[in-house]
């Protein structure tokens, strides 16, 4: 059984102009993102500042994201880290509360082996009982959890059973499905990708355009789920042009910018994030514009 299939947002962590977390502005953000049909939220994952919060904001964001939510759409919660023993105290903590999956980037700067991949896994997979979905994503962790290794831990650990791929790699996604027969949940970690994966089997999106455009986003799989790939294609190719945008400085600095530029006062970055260029601004609001995003 799927934790989802659809479109998940990956939510932002809105901020206080003191950078404390906003839980009231997180809760309104909620609502709106399950208004708009998103089948998933993904709490304290890379576009929600986990890097920069404490383990007791973290846990704290779970929490409330999962009372808050009280079961309407499956709640995924991010508690990866670079310590093996860090990680499986956040999801131990996590699952506590009660999280229908959880979301385990590869370790970073460690830059681990294969080897050291299973090993990391497994202990932090063994150590809870809720479903388990691996994020794969080099660009940022400085580590590719190679299509063998994936194929090893969904094959021999029990609720490991999904992977969002945000490698870029369609032929690495393409050999993860092969290898599992298509069996393991694939989830694409690029919104510009969305279809490609979908065509390889893929049962939908961990997606940051969500959190602008949820109801567009959750057409684009939903569409493509019910055999209308014209449809979902359509969409897909119509977003690029935001979805670059929303890309073009390290995520989330733009989805916040743009959320900003909506008028939803989701407040600033924690360093070493820092505010958008003026120009690429400039930039992301004329994407959000053509794509008929209403700005404040």
């Amino acid at each position: 059984m799927s934790i989802f299939k659809g479109a998940a947002v990956a939510i932002i962590t809105p901020m206080t102009e003191t950078q404390e977390v906003n839980y009231e502005k997180l809760g309104e953000l909620i609502e709106e993102q399950i208004a708009g049909g998103t089948d998933a939220i993904v709490i304290c994952g890379t576009t929600g500042e986990a890097s920069t919060l404490s383990h007791e904001e973290h846990l704290d964001a779970i929490k409330y994201t999962v009372e808050k939510v009280n079961h309407r759409i499956p709640v995924i919660a991010g508690t990866g880290s670079n310590s093996t023993e860090t990680a499986i105290y956040l999801s131990q903590e996590a699952e506590k509360y009660g999280v229908d999956g959880l979301l385990l980037v590869s370790p970073y700067y460690n830059k681990a082996t294969q080897k050291g991949l299973i090993a990391h896994f497994t202990a932090i997979a063994d150590s809870v009982k809720v479903p388990v979905i691996l994020y794969n994503i080099q660009g940022r962790t400085g580590v590719n959890i190679a299509p063998e290794t994936i194929v090893y831990l969904f094959n021999n650990v029990e609720n490991i059973v999904a992977v969002k791929e945000a490698s870029g790699n369609i032929s690495q996604v393409a050999k993860i499905m092969q290898l599992t027969d298509g069996k393991i949940d694939l989830y694409s970690g690029n919104d510009d990708q969305v279809v490609p994966i979908l065509s390889l089997g893929g049962s939908g999106v961990i997606s940051v355009l969500s959190n602008v455009a949820p109801r567009e986003t959750h057409d684009m799989v939903q569409k493509f789920l019910d055999g209308d790939v014209a449809g979902s294609r359509e969409i897909q190719l119509r977003a690029l042009p935001l979805i670059d945008a929303l890309f073009c400085e390290v995520n989330p600095i733009p989805v916040k910018a743009a959320l900003n530029l909506m008028g939803k006062e989701v407040g600033p970055l924690r360093l070493p994030l820092t505010e958008m260029e003026p120009q690429n601004q400039e930039r992301l609001a004329k994407a959000m514009k053509d794509f008929g995003i209403k700005l404040a």
